[in-house]
């Protein structure tokens, strides 16, 4: 299957630029489709917010890209875990770092979901 996984060209200010479309706020993309994503800080981030990753499943999604922000920081238990139980790897980083590995890993082929808190 050909993919057309967004570029992230830019961020900051509070949003994202995706192939060239400013997106305000947080950004999760799902089988490279680009969605606002309603989690402002890593303190809010809930399994809940995972949703769509988990409706999508590990034969989909084979890990999640977590932008933290501004400065790595370990995402909550209760989502490390849920995304363990449900065969999702997580791998988290500063939002900066994220951005910068989404692109390599989607030029690469790779099944990842990318949820990246806005900076």
């Amino acid at each position: 299957m050909a993919r057309d996984a967004p570029v992230i060209e830019a961020y900051g200010g509070g949003g994202f630029r995706l192939s060239g479309a400013r997106h305000e706020g947080s950004v999760l993309i799902l089988r490279d489709e680009p969605r606002s994503w309603p989690v402002g800080a890593l303190s809010d981030l809930t399994m809940a917010d995972f949703e769509p990753v988990l409706a999508a499943g590990a034969s989909e999604v084979e890990f999640v890209l977590l932008g933290v922000g501004a400065r790595n920081a370990l995402p909550p238990r209760g989502v490390r875990e849920g995304l363990q139980a449900a065969g999702i790897g997580l791998e988290f980083m500063d939002t900066p770092a994220a951005a910068r590995l989404y692109n390599l890993l989607t030029s690469e082929g790779r099944r990842l979901a990318a949820a990246l808190i806005a900076v």
